[in-house]
């Protein structure tokens, strides 16, 4: 266990704190002194185990948060440990101000979380979420007080769903000393309740549980629907009328898909709405969790380099590139309802588009980041076909091994159109990115796994050295990559001088490889995610208008190519995918930057 701990739960920092019900606010007076806050020393979080990262949570939506007792004095003072000088992020506070709460609470925890997975038998919960809820308490991010239930259709009793996490969960690999005691203790706050999604009924019986296992403290619930988009609603609806907190809250995570066009997304909100406040409905987008993606906004407002270069001006440029190497593998049946448009682009590269792309917010507070996101998404041009090149895989062999083409897959339908890979050019119409194209590329069944963000930058103006380098200028232009998996990086490719009489050009990677410089293991993104949930951290969550805005550029693109019945330009398994990709770059005067090896 890291000797920093999760003070969010133990401790009322601020007002915001999501274990303090409307009771706990009215009983005290709210008094923040500057002087005595919490010391805050925040560069990047990309060097952080997960519980230096709660702490840099609980501190990120207000810097001067100070422990409150009933009488309205202050009980934080900072810390001067040496420990906490050595970690270089923050001071943390003394563990007197959570002794000075403890006693004003009667000396016990008055409040207690319980997180209910809905689907729990499914294979997401196994691989993902189970997993991540287990680092999260190895790490002492999780309150004093919680319990985990499985929610389900299939009969299982408490013992078996125990046995059936217990073959998922993994321990650090800096710290695994006490991991099999850790797991059993995990163990034994999991708990599972058979019933069908839209029965209310069950869900009382899920409450009267859930009750039991809360002891009368403030009850905080969390349900995570980790379930097909088509019983989203029942869950909710059972949910929300027969196992919400009567004096905590209640928070709902949906995971992906939002529906499959701006239709069928504004009626799956408005249904979820008729239960839930929007405050209440956590999007998620796990690639908003992960490491490289959060470090964009610290990349480029904390870095001056950068952020004077970050328009139309000097980038030419920007490229979103998502490729695995594997396809359906059974599971075309979900794929081919919605293609990889609307498995990748629509949601998760339009996302990182609208961080990397947004003016900088007035804080990084939820909502301002949200807007300056909303922002962005508003102002694209709507997406044209002629910018659009679509494909599918086809059966291809490889070293003697034959793989399937996509219609192969036995869930797929005969003679399907679907799209397993997609390329598209898109603009932003206002005056940071006017003119530049930002390139999107997608796709199933490629010759390597990887997600990155390319930044190509304009050439240098009357460069004196281009009989230097060559007739091929973009073999010179400066790149700032972001390799968001795997191998996590961030390197940036400049021109140099090769050693010697001679005056002979060479391109070298600045790099920075985590895995060279943080010897922590980096966090699952839906470890971020669901600790942010608990947290009601909203930023890297979906908020409703900011869905709209993403459906409303990619649905008339989406319907053009199903009415026309666009055909797909077939790839071989295993390829760099179609030809059409390059010359719909070629149009845009842009090269794809993964077609080079990079070091």
């Amino acid at each position: 266990m890291s000797s920093l701990s999760c003070p969010t739960y133990r401790s009322r920092t601020s007002s915001s704190s999501p274990f303090l019900s409307n009771h706990h606010h009215s009983s005290l007076i709210n008094v923040v002194d500057p002087r005595r806050s919490l010391s805050f020393h925040y560069a990047s979080p990309q060097g952080l185990n997960l519980a230096e990262l709660c702490v840099v949570r609980s501190q990120r939506r207000s810097v001067q948060s100070s422990v409150v007792v009933q009488d309205g004095s202050v009980a934080t003072e900072s810390s001067s440990s040496e420990e906490a000088k050595d970690v270089g992020v923050l001071t943390i506070p003394s563990l007197e101000a959570d002794k000075v709460v403890a006693e004003s609470d009667g000396g016990e925890q008055l409040s207690t979380v319980s997180i209910t997975v809905v689907g729990a038998s499914g294979d997401l919960a196994k691989k993902k979420i189970f997993p991540a809820l287990f680092a999260l308490y190895y790490e002492g991010c999780l309150p004093e007080h919680f319990t985990i239930f499985g929610y389900a259709r299939s009969k299982m009793t408490d013992a078996e769903l125990r046995v059936m996490v217990s073959k998922t969960l993994t321990c650090r690999i800096d710290k695994r000393a006490n991991c099999g005691e850790k797991m059993e203790e995990f163990l034994k706050r999991c708990f599972y309740h058979s019933g069908q999604y839209d029965s209310q009924e069950h869900f009382v019986a899920l409450d009267e549980k859930l009750k039991e296992h809360e002891g009368g403290r403030l009850s905080n619930r969390l349900f995570y629907l980790s379930i097909p988009p088509n019983i989203f609603v029942d869950a909710v609806k059972c949910a929300s009328s027969s196992a919400s907190s009567v004096n905590g809250w209640t928070r709902v995570i949906v995971e992906k898909p939002f529906g499959r066009d701006s239709k069928t997304s504004a009626a799956l909100t408005k249904s979820l709405k008729q239960y839930l406040e929007e405050d209440q409905i956590f999007r998620i987008d796990h690639y908003l969790g992960k490491e490289l993606v959060e470090n964009l906004s610290v990349l480029r407002f904390s870095n001056l380099i950068f952020e004077p270069l970050w328009s139309r001006q000097y980038i030419r440029n920007v490229q979103f590139i998502f490729s695995e190497d594997f396809g359906t593998e059974g599971r075309g049946g979900y794929f081919d309802n919605y293609g990889i448009i609307r498995d990748i682009m629509q949601n998760h590269l339009l996302q990182i588009l609208a961080l990397f792309a947004m003016e900088t917010p007035v804080s990084l507070d939820a909502e301002d980041i949200r807007n300056e996101k909303v922002k962005v998404l508003r102002s694209m041009r709507p997406i044209k076909l002629e910018d659009v090149v679509i494909g599918q895989y086809k059966s291809h062999s490889i070293g003697g091994v034959t793989y399937p083409s996509y219609t192969d897959d036995k869930t797929v339908p005969k003679g399907s159109l679907t799209p397993t890979f997609a390329a598209a050019a898109l603009f932003i119409d206002n005056a940071r990115w006017d003119g530049v194209p930002f390139l999107m590329k997608a796709g199933k069944a490629l010759n390597t796994r990887s997600a990155e963000i390319r930044v190509q930058f304009r050439h240098v103006p009357g460069n004196l050295y281009n009989r230097n380098s060559g007739t091929d200028r973009d073999q010179t232009t400066n790149e700032l990559v972001i390799r968001v998996q795997p191998d996590e990086a961030i390197y940036l490719k400049i021109n140099n001088k090769v050693p010697g009489l001679g005056m002979r050009l060479d391109q070298s990677n600045l790099n920075l490889l985590y895995s060279a410089r943080y010897s922590k293991e980096i966090p699952d993104a839906y470890e971020r995610l669901l600790l942010d949930a608990i947290e009601g951290e909203r930023r890297l969550f979906i908020r409703s208008d900011e869905l709209d805005a993403a459906w409303a550029l990619f649905t008339p693109l989406l319907k053009e190519i199903e009415e026309k019945k666009t055909t797909p330009e077939f790839y071989p398994y295993g390829s760099r995918g179609p030809v059409g990709a390059h010359y719909l770059a070629a149009k845009h005067k842009v090269q794809w930057g993964d077609l080079s090896l990079d070091q």
